[in-house]
């Protein structure tokens, strides 16, 4: 399945189960509440803001954490940046530039 495939099917998603860091940050993004299957996780940012939790691997515990991110309200920030850093940058150096 290609990328923007998949960033379809996750966006439209009620919940996502994942052990991947990057799925962890996208769920994060586009307000999809996420279940971490991993006992950490190296974007701790996901779980602090609310869009994320760990559950590990083992099955009760899977449970509980999915009933839990179903439930969950879909408010959390965006911990990673507006998505505009790139036309910050690009301000800021044309600046410094003299232009």
């Amino acid at each position: 399945m290609g990328y923007l495939d998949f960033l379809i099917l996750m966006a439209k998603a009620k919940l996502v189960l994942t052990d991947s860091g990057g799925i962890q940050e996208e769920t994060c993004i586009l307000k999809v509440p996420c279940v971490t299957l991993r006992e950490s996780t190296e974007r701790p940012e996901t779980v602090e803001v609310g869009g994320n939790i760990i559950a590990g691997t083992q099955p009760n515990k899977v449970l509980e954490c999915v009933n839990i991110m179903l439930k969950k309200k879909k408010d959390w920030e965006n911990p990673f940046g507006e998505g505009n850093t790139g036309k910050k940058i690009a301000k800021y150096l044309l600046k410094s530039l003299g232009q």
